[in-house]
């Protein structure tokens, strides 16, 4: 529940409106693997969720689904509830691990794995929220059930956060492999504005989606993984033909610079040197000198770090200039 991604805001609804299934899922999956102690990891800033989660945790503890030989099946389970402290880099897995163990956020070293040695050494399986939900209406009404949407290897529903010009921005739970036009002109309204320039389809971390190919793209794994880009977290950022792509990376330069743990060199220093020339761009006072730059600095920080921040930096710098380079040369000095 650690949700910290740009343009992100799923978890926070159901931790605001929908605890109770939160709560749920966490004792199936529990019971399902043996585990006796299950931890929800809750972002600092979620004032609500945390309140109405902690509400509903005590409630189900009233009931007798948590605690000691639940319902007599001689089977105890203890969930404890994290609230970190705004740090986006406990989103990682391990690092949000090394959080809970009372420790700075600093991601692990794997092997070995979580599922080997996580939290306090003991084997950990580690979740996102949404996922957790979806256990519960498997559970209720079955696999074949969930596999009536989507695809047969992005089988199920899924939450998006569309939000940029569109008129009607929110959340939505819709099949996977529904197309991006719809999302974007059935449930987001249509564009605001003339044309669609760009979108960023997962996350701030993942790579954009020009204008002119949002009609072919599907909202499942494969589709975006085959237009080298990702689902990730399920957040849809519409731009359009107005906006600042040089402008629009330089806020994100600054995002990862300030989120950077610190403790991987490629990453501490790439992120401070990519926010300085995007900040050089920005401001106009670039050099064609520097477009070379920036891609032997990406290049130096991909898959060179102990967890994927340096990445999810470096993919959309790269997609960026890669795709818009003319903006980024109508900014140079010289």
């Amino acid at each position: 529940g650690d949700e910290s991604e740009p343009g992100t805001f799923k978890d926070r609804y159901i931790l605001e409106f929908d605890p109770h299934q939160l709560i749920e899922g966490v004792i199936i999956s529990s019971y399902a693997i043996d585990c006796h102690h299950a931890f929800i990891y809750l972002r600092g800033e979620f004032i609500v969720g945390y309140e109405r989660l902690l509400g509903a945790l005590n409630e189900a503890k009233a009931k007798g689904y948590v605690g000691q030989n639940i319902f007599g099946k001689g089977y105890e389970l203890k969930i404890t509830i994290v609230r970190g402290a705004g740090a986006y880099i406990c989103g990682e897995e391990t690092g949000m691990l090394s959080s809970i163990e009372g420790g700075r956020g600093y991601p692990k070293v794997k092997p070995p794995f979580p599922a080997v040695s996580g939290v306090f050494g003991c084997p950990t399986i580690v979740n996102n929220v949404e996922t957790i939900c979806s256990v519960v209406h498997i559970m209720k009404n079955g696999p074949t059930w969930f596999r009536q949407w989507g695809t047969e290897k992005s089988p199920g529903f899924k939450l998006f956060c569309l939000s940029g010009d569109v008129n009607k921005p929110g959340l939505m739970e819709v099949p996977l492999a529904t197309p991006l036009s719809k999302v974007i002109d059935h449930y987001g309204g249509g564009v605001k504005g003339k044309s669609v320039k760009a979108v960023i389809p997962g996350g701030s971390s993942s790579p954009l989606i020009k204008g002119d190919k949002v009609g072919d793209i599907t909202m499942d794994y494969e589709c975006l993984a085959a237009n080298k880009t990702m689902l990730g977290s399920g957040a849809i950022t519409v731009l359009n033909e107005t906006r600042d792509v040089v402008s629009a990376i330089y806020n994100l330069m600054r995002f990862y610079h300030h989120e950077s743990c610190g403790q991987c060199t490629p990453c501490r220093e790439g992120t401070g040197w990519l926010e300085k020339l995007m900040h050089r761009f920005h401001h106009g006072h670039g050099h064609k000198s520097d477009i070379p730059l920036i891609w032997e600095i990406t290049r130096n920080m991909q898959g060179k770090t102990i967890c994927v921040l340096a990445d999810a930096a470096v993919m959309p710098m790269q997609s960026y200039l890669g795709m818009f380079p003319e903006e980024f040369e109508a900014k140079c000095q010289d």
